[in-house]
């Protein structure tokens, strides 16, 4: 009797362990609740998406409401899953930067289960407030607005040269500015603007730092620059404030690229009576158009503690073979002062593949400042450093892009020909912009 009573003891503990794995095994394979719009999906997109993806912004479509956003559901799945979206292309082991565009390991995954799920809408009642804008700008509602002169009329075919548009500031005394946003005033004909300062008074300051030739065609550009310099000096003209431009550049608008927010405590100046020059590269399209593009301004009340400069360093002596797939130009540069870098900005066409930079101290310790292995050519940016750059005078900075001139590039015009510095598109460039500071307190050399 004992026996049998232990026997169905046994049998019904074994059945009860038996209901709790199935338990366990079923409740480990119920499927994830599918994410929705209105709880997951839309705060994700306010926060990292929007700012482009909406009405009369560089985006093909607005991701804004859901019957916007839920046709485009696996689309922004590839995106995502490929990296192509959000479009950032620095090495994340390089450099930190305040403008990164990343989703996290969290948020891919929501967007990607939702459009695995059906994409579905959720409770309207949860969805978070649409994020506002100012009308036609990114960083909002600028202090100042500078517009060419006069319209251009783009033609619809046909090689268009550069164009160049002077326009009043008409700043009755110095005013320091905060934020930059050059704005295309027809998107689809403007490949690329800059706007130089252009200062009544002089050059004002030279810049903080000098080109280094890095081969012999370099080496020979640079002595001409020179001795073109040391002519002016003789004759007591005033030297060119940055060298590579009519006046110091202060403001880019290329395709992607974002505007510029300086870091609290620093502003650029830009002096009483000054002009600014647009410097346009417009191109046909087919159908004929025409621009006005213009430059927003944010200010500040006061001289800041820092003063921010604008400059751009390149090489143009440089020449691709035809049929080239990794072909590397370098420029560089050596700081004549101590100086703080905030910004850098990469740019060449559609030939240009990967960047690098390299900083070299005066005690010959080296770091790689930023790092693009898949340079975009449709996504331009300027990388806003996370902690200045702290660069001491005789430290130098080396720039180093390379270029697919073979067939398999896809966007390359012509794999036949060679390729050398030119204001077209199918023509390269080896470009960078910087934004710096000179800082007294950073060590020269001789201090090291």
């Amino acid at each position: 009797m004992q026996g049998r009573w232990s026997r169905t003891v046994l049998l019904g503990g074994a059945v009860a362990l038996l209901v709790v794995s199935l338990a366990d095994v079923a409740s480990a394979e119920a499927p994830e609740a599918v994410p929705t719009f209105a709880e997951e999906v839309a705060p994700i997109l306010y926060e990292n998406c929007v700012t482009c993806h909406r009405s009369g912004e560089i985006a093909p479509m607005s991701l804004i409401t859901y019957a916007e956003t839920r046709p485009w559901s696996r689309s922004i799945k590839n995106q995502v899953m490929s990296g192509q979206m959000p479009p950032w292309h620095a090495d994340p082991a390089v450099g930190r930067f305040t403008n990164e565009r990343r989703l996290t390991a969290a948020e891919k995954d929501t967007l990607i289960r939702w459009a695995d799920g059906g994409a579905p809408e959720g409770d309207s009642a949860s969805l978070p407030p649409v994020p506002t804008f100012a009308d036609g700008w990114q960083f909002g509602t600028p202090d100042v607005v500078i517009k060419m002169p006069e319209s251009f009329e783009v033609p619809a075919k046909g090689e268009v040269a550069y164009q160049y548009f002077s326009s009043p500031t008409n700043f009755t005394e110095d005013t320091w500015v905060k934020a930059i946003e050059v704005r295309a005033g027809a998107r689809s004909v403007v490949h690329h603007m800059l706007v130089y300062l252009k200062d009544p008074d002089g050059p004002g300051p030279e810049r903080a730092y000098k080109d280094v030739p890095v081969d012999d065609r370099h080496k020979a550009l640079v002595a001409r620059r020179r001795a073109r310099e040391e002519k002016r000096a003789s004759h007591d003209e005033a030297p060119a404030r940055d060298g590579n431009g009519p006046g110091v550049l202060i403001g880019t608008m290329a395709p992607g690229s974002n505007p510029i927010v300086f870091a609290p405590g620093t502003a650029l100046l830009i002096p009483k009576g000054a002009e600014l020059m647009f410097q346009v590269h417009y191109t046909a399209t087919g159908t004929a158009t025409v621009d006005r593009s213009m430059i927003g301004m944010s200010l500040v009340d006061q001289p800041p503690t820092r003063e921010m400069r604008a400059g751009q360093f390149i090489n143009p002596a440089f020449e691709i073979p035809p049929g080239a797939s990794d072909e590397r130009v370098d420029t560089m540069i050596e700081f004549t002062e101590g100086t703080e870098i905030f910004a850098i900005f990469p740019h060449t066409h559609v030939r240009g593949t990967r960047w690098e930079y390299q900083a070299t101290y005066p005690d010959g310790r080296s770091e790689r400042v930023l790092s693009i292995p898949n340079y975009d050519f449709n996504w331009q940016t300027y990388y806003v450093l996370e902690e200045p750059l702290v660069v001491p005078k005789g430290a130098t900075l080396e720039a180093s892009a390379w270029y697919d001139n073979s067939t398999a590039n896809k966007a390359n015009p012509d794999p036949t020909i060679p390729v050398g510095w030119g204001e077209q598109t199918w023509e390269e460039m080896q470009y960078t912009g910087i934004y710096y500071s000179v800082s007294a307190a950073t060590p020269s050399t001789n201090d090291q």
